[in-house]
């Protein structure tokens, strides 16, 4: 066995391991019905949807491509010349309980082989590796943190803010920064993914609403992220960074300015203290995402 940084070399066999974990290949029709189609007559969109870039080999390539230019780590165990094992993970600086970390995102291939690609990273970064998981923990695990995800409305509120669009896709910016909402990964993971605009290729992406702004309200600066659902297109997913707590003040300028742009229920992923700031108006939903530590534990 063989663990090493991937190589663009190794788009295919990559891509064929995150495929395998799909049973049925599908699409929505126009009528909004469920069918079930072989993935060579699925669009580029349709194969998204069941996975992201590394559904397709176009749209793995790029991701690929970009991991290895420095957004995140990609790391592969090989066996007698195949690609037997995958880890893709993303480093972050963010305030306590992360620290400096490298947090994993894509664990593919055998747990035993997926374990020891950890600890390889581990040995080159020196840094806490972190993962998430939906619901109840992996067994032998330390959690560090948990979100919840809450709906709320957006409604017009009373206080002066201001808002620019920010296109500045430098994750350096976030550096030391927390991400007050929508964290179930890390910060930086969802800087990379939300905040670039590569994936607008696609028409159906780029069709969707994506606001990428720095707000300021009451001397708080944030970068938010608001993004429409896509089957559900008055509902938008917030997503902040900031280098402080989440504030009221900062909330009714976030509601206030996702009601003039014409949005009705924002979703709010956030931990118990940030909670208390929505208030009483806020609808928990089922949704549990929690953080925990993979090595040294591992």
């Amino acid at each position: 066995m063989h663990f090493r940084p991937a190589r663009l070399d190794d788009t295919d066999p990559i891509a064929r391991l995150f495929q395998a974990r799909i049973p049925v290949w599908q699409r929505l029709t126009p009528q909004g019905q469920v069918e079930s189609l072989p993935y060579a007559q699925l669009t580029l969109y349709q194969r998204w949807t069941h996975g992201g870039a590394w559904m397709s080999i176009e749209t793995a390539a790029i991701h690929l491509s970009r991991l290895l230019r420095g957004t995140g780590l990609a790391w592969v165990a090989e066996q007698d010349g195949a690609i037997v094992g995958y880890v893709e993970a993303y480093p972050g600086s963010e305030p306590a309980p992360f620290g400096d970390h490298v947090h994993v995102v894509h664990r593919l291939g055998e747990s035993e082989i997926t374990a020891d690609l950890i600890r390889e990273i581990y040995r080159q970064t020196q840094c806490l590796i972190t993962a998430s998981a939906i619901g109840a923990l992996p067994p032998s695990t330390k959690p560090i943190a948990q979100v919840q995800r809450y709906s709320l409305a957006a409604k017009t509120g009373q206080g002066f803010y201001k808002v620019n669009e920010h296109g500045n896709s430098n994750a350096a910016q976030i550096d030391g920064w927390m991400m007050t909402v929508g964290r179930s990964e890390n910060a930086t993971y969802h800087w990379e993914m939300l905040w670039n605009r590569v994936w607008e290729i696609l028409p159906e992406i780029h069709q969707q609403r994506t606001h990428r702004l720095q707000i300021s309200a009451s001397g708080q600066e944030a970068f938010l992220c608001c993004q429409q659902q896509a089957y559900t297109p008055r509902n938008a997913d917030i997503y902040l960074w900031s280098p402080k707590p989440l504030t009221g003040q900062l909330l009714t300028a976030i509601r206030d300015w996702a009601h003039r742009e014409g949005y009705r229920t924002l979703l709010l992923t956030v931990n118990a203290e940030v909670a208390k700031v929505l208030g009483t108006e806020a609808e928990l939903d089922p949704y549990i995402c929690q953080s925990y530590m993979l090595h040294p534990v591992i």
